[in-house]
């Protein structure tokens, strides 16, 4: 089965896009929504008058109740984090959100190379040692039982709020999922860092019913129930959060469905108004991108590696720092320190990439299905961006392996559409129960950790499960495009158009696919890997940057391309992107 790439067209629903536009939306945005199954005129906006409530998602009342509890009652509240910037998000909101109600609330984010994932046993002791009264888990949890088990045990309590997929045995506990088995929620994709933003909607709510909020009328009346000795709260504005709950739903690459849109529009228009909180304003600083003119992208690509840089390399606890930061130039300090290892990051990830691509052909053979690779001296902080590059290279289910100390490696996995990584580690477990130690994970990317005795076991399995999987559609890289964009159109106040939208996984950016004359290439950047080239179209000129392109480009050529606005100098004007390309 060879690899090929295709061009294909998004089929979009008439009734649909004349319904959006007749509501109003302009004719080129009415057809990339309607292309992407936006059908009803309510979800092009993004009040939060239209976000789901927090009643429809299971256990979240029931959670908001205990915390409410531990509030009024002074207990000790402990957030168990994970080390992504889905986790560091998730816990500064909570951290903030809890604090902004009155709890007394630390947090404890595990180690990757000391503790592993999630609340485990041993994160339970150190929660007793921290005099802990209730445990709250942000953006894991589900697979914790064992470490649940173990804080009752202490007479700890436990709250977890997660949004990964539960197997066969959940923890003891409340639990707030929506992708729990009985959650009716209608939006799957919710961050981890949302689950927390709902559940702290729903506490706020749960605290105004017991009347514990001060109001502006009876600050100096005992009209509301706080504990002794406790200032006055007023009724926090959650909304404020919104700049961390943007940046950890598009940095954990959960699909934009309406909801999730909202909160990123939410977030994003915030930051465009310079509302942001001192570590969002120095990520934006270090990464060199104007928080006035805040993307999706900006978080993807910019702000995020360099808080997942803290959990790969070092301590997540200090991306949590620059998060919570209380002044500006502590805030700037630290991003400077996440920014440095960021880097290091790079350097890793680059030296393992070369190192891979010396172990494998220049394309795989035509029956390979999948790519597995370990090596002793692998770094297990970059193997999942290690993965995601090859997944790119070679458009095959590929998982990258590094020791994890006691005779097992760790693996990180990253899949093509039609393979559901998840659900593969699990018939290969089952195939060979004693190999894979544990897992986890979803469609597109999953981890595990295994015996490292078993890895060419492992290999073999691996490549068979998937084999009965796939065909040639599903191991052919089809690049989805909205076909081809009227000559009128290509211009740079509709790329300004297109860029003001909230764009990301399940939801892409518009791309379009039209034949060109080339007129003009050069060799761009210091090794001259990219190519500029200027393109013509219907006797119009454009500017078109190939990325990652040696090859000298032929006369007539089709592109997969997007239009972008480049801003030089202080001018803005278009560009063409381009995905891919073939002669014609």
């Amino acid at each position: 089965m060879t690899h090929t790439k295709h061009i294909a067209i998004r089929p979009i629903n008439p009734i649909a896009q004349a319904a959006l536009q007749n509501a109003g939306a302009a004719p080129l945005l009415a057809q990339l929504y309607a292309a992407r199954n936006v059908s009803q005129p309510a979800e092009l906006e993004d009040s939060f008058t239209q976000l789901i409530p927090y009643t429809q998602l299971t256990n979240c009342t029931a959670a908001a109740s205990r915390l409410a509890d531990a509030i009024q009652n002074q207990e000790k509240i402990l957030i168990i984090a994970d080390y992504d910037a889905d986790g560091a998000t998730a816990c500064s909101v909570g951290m903030k959100g809890l604090g902004s109600m009155g709890a007394i609330v630390d947090f404890f984010v595990p180690n990757r190379f000391e503790h592993g994932y999630g609340l485990t046993p041993e994160l339970a002791d150190i929660a007793h040692e921290k005099g802990a009264n209730l445990i709250l888990t942000v953006d894991n949890g589900i697979s914790s039982a064992d470490g649940v088990a173990r804080a009752k045990a202490w007479g700890i309590d436990t709250v977890v709020t997660d949004h990964h997929v539960a197997g066969s045995h959940v923890p003891d506990c409340i639990i707030v999922n929506p992708n729990q088995r009985g959650c009716d929620f209608p939006s799957k994709s919710l961050a981890g860092v949302g689950v927390i933003f709902y559940v702290l909607i729903a506490l706020r709510a749960e605290l105004r019913q017991r009347g514990y909020f001060a109001h502006v009328s009876n600050l100096h009346t005992n009209q509301y129930r706080q504990p002794e000795n406790h200032a006055p709260i007023a009724e926090p504005k959650l909304d404020e959060l919104l700049d961390l709950v943007a940046l950890g739903t598009v940095a954990d690459v959960v699909p934009l469905d309406h909801n999730n849109r909202i909160l990123v529009s939410q977030g994003l228009k915030r930051i465009r108004k310079g509302k942001m909180s001192h570590g969002i304003r120095a990520l934006f600083e270090v990464a060199r991108r104007d928080p006035r003119k805040a993307q999706p992208f900006d978080m993807g690509f910019g702000l995020g590696p360099r808080i997942n840089a803290a959990g790969r390399l070092d301590d997540m606890s200090l991306g949590i720092a620059c998060l919570l930061s209380g002044c500006l130039e502590q805030a700037q300090s630290i991003a400077a320190q996440l920014n440095d290892l960021n880097h290091t990051r790079q350097e890793i990830e680059q030296g393992m990439l070369k190192d891979v691509l010396k172990l494998c052909p220049e394309t795989l053979p035509e029956t390979q299905t999948t790519l597995s690779v370990f090596r002793e001296d692998f770094h297990q902080g970059v193997i999942g961006i290690v993965a995601s590059r090859l997944k790119d290279r070679f458009y095959r289910p590929v998982f990258v392996f590094a020791p994890s100390g006691d005779n097992e490696i760790r693996g990180s996995g990253r899949s093509i559409a039609g393979v559901h990584l998840r659900d593969v580690l699990d018939t290969v477990a089952k195939r060979c129960p004693n190999m894979i130690v544990k897992f986890g994970g979803h469609a597109m990317a999953a981890g595990l950790t295994m015996h490292a005795d078993r890895f060419d076991e492992f290999c073999t399995v691996f490549e068979a499960v998937v084999r009965d999987l796939v065909d040639e559609d599903i191991l052919s890289q089809t690049f989805l495009t909205d076909g081809s964009l009227k000559t009128e159109d290509i211009c740079l106040e509709q790329a300004q158009l297109i860029n003001s939208q909230v764009w990301g996984q399940g939801f892409p950016p518009p791309s379009f696919t039209d034949e060109f004359s080339v007129l003009k290439q050069q060799p761009m950047g210091a090794e001259k890997k990219h190519v500029k080239a200027w393109v013509q179209k219907d006797g119009r000129e454009f500017e078109a940057m190939f990325w990652r392109c040696e090859d000298e480009l032929p006369p007539q050529i089709r592109l997969v391309y997007r239009p972008t606005v480049n801003e030089w100098r202080g001018n803005q004007e278009l560009q063409l992107y381009v995905d891919y390309w073939e002669a014609v």
